[in-house]
């Protein structure tokens, strides 16, 4: 695990570091060329230059947030802010599912929005995948 990112998730309560943990494995797992850091404060994913997938605290939870996931065929994940992101949040790690976790993390791949110049164009996503 990066330094960086293994801070952030043993600075979680107990529940919410099995949490951060498992997601960190799985997310590792289907997307092994993709660079990992802290970003904005809590662990992102980027394929090229892109951020695709995160985790953060919440007061109550830990959010999982894919950049692009509105654009999703796929259900289970909740729109979330003004652009293309959605959302799924958790409370106990028993609450994630493996195979719609892969799922997701396929179809982040797959369906992606240019996050990376969005400032550049002036708040304009255009697709990239």
């Amino acid at each position: 695990m990066s330094q960086e990112i293994e801070i952030y998730n043993q600075s979680q309560s107990s529940t919410d570091k099995e949490i951060c943990n498992f997601l960190y494995r799985e997310i590792n797992l289907h997307l092994p060329k993709a660079l990992k850091k802290i970003w904005h404060a809590h662990p992102v994913w980027f394929l090229d230059g892109n951020p695709i997938v995160g985790y953060s605290k919440l007061k109550t939870c830990i959010r999982l947030l894919f950049w692009s996931g509105q654009s999703f065929e796929v259900d289970g994940l909740t729109p979330e802010g003004s652009f293309k992101a959605a959302e799924v949040r958790y409370t106990e790690v028993n609450q994630i599912k493996k195979k719609d976790l892969k799922l997701w993390l396929s179809q982040a791949k797959k369906f992606q929005w240019d996050y990376k110049n969005i400032v550049k164009r002036k708040g304009v996503l255009e697709r990239l995948k």
